[in-house]
């Protein structure tokens, strides 16, 4: 057995169980991927400075997001099909999250619906992300079903009007083409993934996506589906609708640029996440940690702001938080930790993450997350 020492040994342990079109999935990004690298580049190149003597026998990890106080300053954020990872792989992250005290956030496009999720992990402080699609009436739906499951906070992702060209999707067979056949004959050299998801973690459908799509909702119609019925033609102004539908705070997920910040501080979003979607979308624009900067200094001072992208340590964490960020939403690390162990990988993950950061801080001098800039 590998010895897991860091994110990026989930990571490794993730490539050898799952079949490819899965790991290319999760690990690959738009294009030539140069964001996607860039993320992590930029984001490792950033130096931190370091004070001695500074009393840091007793380090706080936790802030304050929506007026509730978090004992960490990252919550697990939305990824699709995640339940194809592991079996109802989303339900299985939760409980791990729920574990840690922090948010996890459940994706329009999972493979667990709102009502498994809540089941499966009934003390979990339960994230909604919706994407912006054209039938209104079925968003307003998934935002009443979000409720009635008793979602805290709803992630509004705008930064996909259509899904981004992904090379290793066509190539992997996750998209195109032959895809079905593809994915068998891969998932038929992963015998231990076979069984427990291939086999064991049926249905594998869209969960929230099943009373709209009844029997066309599974794995086959995915990404057909993305590009069929996301919606470009959306504007700022035509957000009062959701504003009605839902009464809690409203975090507009994929803001790069300090003019779309104000603009989701006038709409009256409660927070908002600087993203480029992990380097999944637009291949070219500036990575998180260049972009961060420049967004806190334009409304920190109006809203929580949280950010993702290039996560790839506990000390990653404190320098998002260091750049301006409230908090962090993790992506990629839970579902390769997912993949890799299952709940225990995410705890286990959790565990790490947590103890980097606290280690960072105690060396960096600084005794709390909310003291650093």
């Amino acid at each position: 057995m590998s010895i897991i020492a860091a994110i990026d040994d989930f990571r490794e342990a993730a490539r050898r169980r799952l079949p490819r079109f899965l790991f290319d999935y999760a690990d690959g990004g738009a294009q030539g991927e140069h964001t996607m690298r860039r993320n992590v580049a930029d984001l490792a190149d950033i130096a931190l400075r370091q004070r001695v003597l500074q009393d840091v026998a007793d380090i706080d990890l936790s802030t304050q997001w929506f007026g509730e106080r978090m004992p960490l300053p990252v919550a697990l954020g939305p990824i699709g099909i995640g339940g194809m990872f592991r079996r109802r792989g989303e339900v299985q992250a939760a409980r791990a999250a729920t574990r840690h005290g922090i948010p996890f956030t459940l994706s329009t496009v999972a493979i667990c619906p709102l009502a498994e999720l809540r089941a499966g992990a009934p003390e979990v402080n339960l994230w909604f992300q919706l994407y912006v699609v054209r039938d209104r009436g079925f968003m307003r739906d998934l935002i009443a079903e979000a409720r009635a499951q008793g979602a805290t906070t709803l992630v509004f992702t705008v930064d996909m009007p259509t899904p981004g060209i992904r090379h290793r999707d066509l190539h992997s067979g996750m998209s195109g083409r032959g895809g079905p056949a593809r994915r068998a004959l891969q998932a038929m050299g992963k015998p231990l993934w076979a069984w427990d998801v291939g086999l064991r973690g049926r249905p594998h459908q869209l969960g929230n996506l099943v009373p709209v799509l009844g029997a066309d909702s599974g794995m086959n119609d995915y990404i057909g589906w993305l590009a069929d019925n996301f919606d470009p033609g959306i504007r700022w102004k035509d957000l009062d609708w959701l504003r009605a539908a839902w009464d809690g705070p409203i975090v507009i997920k994929g803001i790069l640029d300090p003019e779309d910040a104000r603009e989701a501080a006038a709409y009256g979003a409660q927070g908002l996440v600087v993203s480029n979607h992990g380097g999944r979308q637009l291949d070219g624009v500036l990575s998180t940690a260049r972009a961060l900067p420049a967004i806190a200094d334009a409304v920190g001072d109006r809203m929580t702001i949280l950010a993702d992208g290039g996560v790839r340590s506990g000390l990653d964490v404190v320098r998002l938080l260091a750049l301006g960020a409230d908090g962090v939403l993790l992506g990629r690390a839970w579902l390769w930790a997912l993949a890799a162990q299952g709940e225990a990988g995410v705890d286990r993950m959790l565990s790490l993450l947590e103890k980097e950061m606290r280690v960072t801080l105690t060396l960096a001098g600084c005794n709390r997350v909310e003291a650093l800039d």
